[in-house]
């Protein structure tokens, strides 16, 4: 017998009150082993995140942070390394929060799209050196690095060299990575990594990307 189906059997016949009671009794019982886990965890530092994955909603989460942590008064920078010529809704917004925000849009686009492999290693090279900065600085808490997997995966920059920066950060920065097909070594490193799995997309049925969306 499942569990759902046991729980089922023991409810069946219960009145209102008697069913509020037992979800109330639950529930503190619940609580009360959350609270105890919770009150275990004591560090704080700043994180390593990545977002990869085929499915959609790498970067979009990523700006959802970006926004989060603008809202708690924090300074973020961002540095676009493939979207740089995307005019994207994420970027307008982020225009209105010139104190708080430091935008950089570095890429020239997807590599299919430029067809110049040096062209594209300048443009990685260039963003990772802005990237750095803003890590390194004392002014932002938060830094993303939008589809830094995408040239890492084309080997655009050494991920040896970038493992062995970002375990430099400073102890409070919070980096943020997106892009499908992160390197092992940067998950190795990461202290949260999310991967999105596609299940169904628009664009296989021939929706093509639209404002708002996508971008």
């Amino acid at each position: 017998m499942s569990e759902d189906t046991s729980a089922r059997k023991i409810t069946d016949g219960m009145s209102e009150d008697e069913l509020d009671a037992r979800h109330a009794e639950k529930m503190k019982k619940k609580k009360a082993a959350r609270d105890k886990i919770l009150a275990t965890k004591t560090i704080e530092k700043g994180l390593l995140i990545v977002h990869t994955g085929k499915g959609k909603g790498k970067s979009t989460a990523a700006f959802g942070l970006v926004f989060r942590a603008l809202g708690n008064g924090m300074k973020v920078g961002v540095v676009q390394f493939v979207k740089g010529k995307w005019e994207t809704g994420e970027r307008k917004v982020l225009e209105h929060f010139p104190d708080q925000v430091t935008m950089t849009a570095m890429g020239d686009g997807f590599t299919w799209e430029t067809q110049d492999r040096q062209r594209d290693i300048a443009a990685a090279k260039a963003a990772w050196e802005r990237a750095k900065a803003l890590i390194m600085d004392d002014e932002h808490d938060l830094v993303l690095l939008d589809e830094m997997n995408i040239v890492l995966r084309y080997d655009y920059l050494d991920i040896a060299d970038v493992v062995a920066f970002l375990k430099t950060k400073p102890e409070k920065k919070h980096v943020v990575v997106t892009g499908r097909n992160a390197k092992d070594e940067l998950i190795d490193l990461a202290d949260l990594v999310t991967e999105m799995t596609m299940i169904k997309h628009p664009f296989r049925s021939g929706v093509k990307a639209q404002k708002g969306i996508e971008f």
